[in-house]
Order: structure tokens, then C-alpha cells, then sequence
């Protein structure tokens, strides 16, 4: 089964069945795996972010970002992003130094408080801490990037339509409900331009596709729960592909549990369940010629 991220056909999902890996120079929507971590790109990106490669799924999910929209022609001078719920992650800084103007959003310091993001350091204060790593030149950041305080469950109906690519890192898990973190990702293609793409990273149930963690702080996203996505968005012409593959080397059989390792950490217990990090990429539809 030949697999593209963007099938010629209108409005369609592809769902790899052969059981070949996921690999991270060409992503599709998938599971991180140690192979993944291995591969130069994934070295490269976390260059990129000042930061010493490990085996670690939160720095995966950065790589993977990034390499999803630069494999896609997506960080190129003159393109707009849209981040959520953007934290003190680093990833608007590097956007901006390819040229690329950002509007990065987060949750509004009264509620974030409420929430625990504020003392555990997962909160963007505003704009100034997302470049904290020297990883754009002040000026440049200071003319590319702007910040706003935002809902994910409320996008502003201004922001339809006016981005290239969107984004948002292991935060849509967080927003009350499977329902609503699904309904977020196809509120986030909304502000895409025609053409554009969205990618996201979250939690991945990788025991069940029936009992799971819902309606909680965290919410554990099962595979029907994507292709259920996938098929209300492939309806309005979208485009995903998928490889739920989990990887077959060590580290992708390691189980780490609270509290969590800094390093060797792939797949982890929450409450009774294994998860990973899945990332989800859509491509809004080009008009019909």
C-alpha cells in the first residue's frame, strides 16, 4: 500500500496496514518510536532548540513538529503560524528565525494559575519568554512574533482563515474532554488558509481502543477517537494519513511510572493505561479547480 500525506483524491484518510514503522524524515500522523530518535533529523532539530538529544517523548514532539512543517514547506519567509497553548516551549523562536511570522497564543495568568500551568512553568506570561533561549535574533523576534491570550476551547473567530500552519505541543489533552480536544483540532484547521496545515501533539492510549481516560485533567486519546476525527475532517476535503505502529525496539517496551524519568521515557503509565505521544497532522484542501 503506497502511503502519501496528501492523497491525490479528494477529502481522504489513509491508515497504514503493512506494519512498517513510523519513520520522522517523511511523518504522517504517528506514534513516537526510538527509531525516530535516532534519525539525523532528529538530531538536527534539537540543534535547533539548543538541546542535547535524548530518549525522551516531550523533546520528540518538538522534532516532530518541526520536522512535520519543514518537510511540508511550511517554515519559509512570509508564511504565518498559529501556536496554542504555546507555554515557554521554543518552537515560535525557531519559526521565526526561517522567517516566519507567528502569532503565538496561551492561556490568560488568572485561569492558568487556576489550572497549576503557572507553578509548574507551563504558562507563556507573554511573548518575551518564548525566545529565552537566544534562538531568533531579538529584533527579528520582536517583528515576526506576537502573543495573545487565548482558550483552546474558544478560538477567536477573527483568526479563521488566516494562517498557513498551526500547532500546538502536548495541550489539547488537557482541555476537559476527548470531545473537546477533537473539537479543538478541527476548530484549529479552521484558521487555516486553504492549502495549510495543522499539526498537533497529545496522548496516545496505546492499550485500548475502548476503556480510557475521559473527562479529566488529562485525557488519553484512543485510535477510533482519531479516525473518528479523521473521517468528520476528510468529509469537509481534508487530508490525514496515519501509521499506528509502536515501535519494536527496547525503549518502546519500557513502561516508566511516577514519578517519571528524565531520559528513557517513551511510553508511561497514567492511572491504569499506557500512553505515548501521537502527533496529527491535517492538510486543509486546496480549492477544487
Amino acid at each position: 500500500m503506497k502511503l502519501s500525506l496528501f492523497p491525490r483524491r479528494h477529502g481522504s484518510v489513509v491508515v497504514r496496514q503493512d506494519k512498517v514503522p513510523p519513520n520522522l524524515y517523511r511523518p504522517v500522523s504517528q506514534a513516537c518510536t526510538q527509531d525516530q530518535m535516532i534519525d539525523p533529523a532528529y538530531a538536527y532539530w534539537c540543534a535547533r532548540i539548543a538541546e542535547v538529544p535524548r530518549m525522551h517523548r516531550k523533546q520528540w514532539e518538538f522534532c516532530y513538529i518541526l520536522q512535520v512543517l519543514a518537510r511540508y514547506g511550511m517554515l519559509a519567509p512570509g508564511l504565518r503560524g498559529l501556536g496554542f497553548g504555546v507555554g515557554g516551549e521554543p518552537l515560535a523562536a525557531v519559526f521565526a528565525a526561517r522567517g516566519a511570522s507567528i502569532l503565538a497564543t496561551d492561556l490568560e495568568p488568572q485561569r492558568a494559575a487556576e489550572e497549576g500551568w503557572v507553578d509548574t512553568a507551563q504558562h507563556a506570561s507573554g511573548k518575551e519568554a518564548l525566545n529565552d533561549r537566544g534562538l531568533c535574533d531579538p529584533a527579528t523576534f520582536d517583528a515576526l512574533v506576537d502573543f495573545r491570550f487565548m482558550d483552546m476551547n474558544a478560538i477567536g473567530s477573527d483568526l479563521a482563515g488566516e494562517f498557513d500552519f498551526c500547532w500546538s505541543a502536548c495541550a489539547l489533552e488537557h482541555l476537559g474532554s476527548i470531545r473537546q480536544g477533537l473539537e479543538f483540532i478541527e476548530h484549529s484547521v479552521d484558521c487555516l488558509k486553504p492549502g495549510g496545515l495543522a499539526v498537533h501533539t497529545t496522548e496516545f492510549n496505546c492499550e485500548s481502543d475502548d476503556d480510557t481516560l475521559d473527562d479529566a485533567s488529562t485525557v488519553l486519546f484512543r485510535k477510533r477517537d482519531f479516525l473518528e476525527l479523521a473521517n468528520r475532517l476528510a468529509a469537509k476535503g481534508c487530508h490525514l494519513a496515519f501509521n499506528f505502529e509502536l515501535g519494536e525496539q527496547p525503549l518502546d517496551k519500557h513502561i516508566d511510572v511516577a514519578p517519571y524519568s528524565v531520559d528513557n521515557h517513551l511510553k508511561l503509565r497514567i492511572d491504569q493505561w499506557v500512553t505515548t505521544s501521537f502527533g496529527i497532522v491535517v492538510r486543509k484542501p486546496l480549492p477544487r479547480r
